[in-house]
């Protein structure tokens, strides 16, 4: 397997939104698209794409648990 890199990283990505917005949407009964717009634009998300975080080794059930204990 490659090393994750910044440079690289991006490729994950994708799979991680999906995963947490299917269950952003189911939860909060809401569209998929304002799921991924709400992901997109949280504080979750700007961790995840910074590589150094580290928090792209993390599951999309502690993402997710992540993203929602700041609406907390």
């Amino acid at each position: 397997m490659s090393e994750i890199t910044q440079d690289n990283l991006y490729l994950i990505l994708p799979f991680k939104v999906s995963w947490v917005a299917d269950m952003l949407s189911a939860d909060e009964h809401i569209s998929t698209i304002e799921a991924i717009r709400r992901v997109y634009a949280s504080d979750m998300y700007k961790e995840l794409e910074r590589e150094s975080s580290k928090r792209w080794h993390e599951g999309p059930v502690a993402l997710y648990q992540t993203m929602t204990q700041s609406y907390t």
